[in-house]
């Protein structure tokens, strides 16, 4: 049933002509004492007219949405590796989740970063925005990756300063102002650098390690305890980076926020995320984008839909080329000569 009230419109923009009520297509069909299934018509096709408007609304809001989840997605190929990554959000509407994603070819090797921002949909999309930031800048600039992290502990301290005074409410007459802070905000951060020889090292704050499948295997990275996520406590005054191993030809490393390790199913269990994954390493092709859609098929089956958490994969397959054995001539001995004035040419002239 659609009501109408009488009165002037909403004020908003100025028009150049007033309002007539009697210019209402409605109400001169009421006047003029049109049959119901006129006005059934009339009212059909106004409703029609108001969802087609919300629908296109709808799709504009998604398509910014989208635009703006995909560029938080790195080239497919940098410096060798192959890279193929997802974001889900738990977010239905907006499609922006609080996790985070970047890898980068510099002069001091290929440098990436993975981070969940606490909460997610929009509302972690400002401090989403302030780690990548300082992570694309600091990743050239830094050389050793300790140095990296220092300059997302700024920014990340900068960013909850800002957000402090900015949601800080005015302090009544005659009172003075509290130290508001924004202390629940926080954001979990791995960082990765993987060498020309594969050499990988890493620091962890609060995030899970990532997984290497290599041959038919899959284990952690690395099991060495995290530092605490940036926000709530400063960092400690040394930051060595924790050694991983290396990276060989063919080995996959992937990398996961904890929406993923946290998913549940309809009887609250767990996402078995470590035998998925052993089991992508086992199948053939094992590329990326292969070892990306077997999680994305379990987790899917798993939840049962959409995620209630947001969740974000990147996955980093090395396809340099094996170094090159050392040749067989340059390690053989030099050939003996019995030629006298080849071994002292200059007491035996030509």
């Amino acid at each position: 049933m659609i009501r109408f009230k009488a009165g002037p419109p909403r004020t908003g923009r100025p028009r150049t002509t007033s309002w007539n009520p009697d210019r209402c297509p409605l109400r001169r069909a009421l006047a003029r004492g049109l049959p119901p299934t006129a006005l059934s018509t009339i009212g059909t096709g106004l409703a029609l007219h108001v969802g087609q408007s919300l629908l296109r609304e709808l799709r504009r809001t998604r398509t910014i949405a989208r635009t703006a989840q995909w560029r938080l997605l790195p080239p497919p190929r940098v410096d060798g590796l192959t890279v193929a990554a997802v974001q889900l959000s738990a977010d239905r509407i907006a499609r922006l989740g609080g996790d985070l994603y970047e890898v980068l070819a510099t002069e001091h090797g290929v440098r990436a970063v993975i981070g969940d921002v606490r909460g997610h949909g929009p509302g972690a999309a400002p401090t989403v925005t302030a780690v990548l930031g300082s992570f694309r800048a600091a990743a050239y600039d830094e050389p050793d990756l300790a140095g990296v992290l220092r300059r997302l502990e700024r920014a990340m301290d900068r960013h909850l300063r800002e957000r402090a005074r900015a949601e800080r409410p005015a302090p009544a007459v005659g009172a003075a102002a509290d130290g508001h802070q924004v202390a629940e905000e926080f954001v979990t951060v791995l960082l990765l650098e993987i060498l020309p020889d594969g050499q990988v090292r890493a620091l962890n704050c609060g995030h899970p390690w990532p997984h290497l499948l290599s041959g038919t295997r899959a284990e952690p990275l690395a099991r060495a305890d995290p530092h605490p996520p940036l926000g709530p406590f400063p960092l400690p005054a040394e930051l060595p980076t924790v050694p991983c191993g290396r990276l060989l030809p063919g080995d996959i490393l992937v990398l996961h926020t904890d929406g993923a390790e946290d998913a549940r199913d309809a009887e609250g269990r767990f996402f078995p995320l470590p035998e998925v994954l052993a089991a992508a390493a086992r199948e053939t092709p094992r590329t990326p984008q292969a070892v990306l859609r077997t999680v994305l098929t379990a987790l899917t089956r798993h939840t049962g839909g959409s995620p209630q958490d947001d969740i974000a994969l990147m996955v980093l397959r090395n396809e340099r080329p094996p170094p090159r054995a050392p040749s067989t001539a340059a390690q053989s001995p030099r050939p003996v000569t019995t030629d006298p004035r080849a071994a002292s040419p200059q007491q035996f002239p030509a």
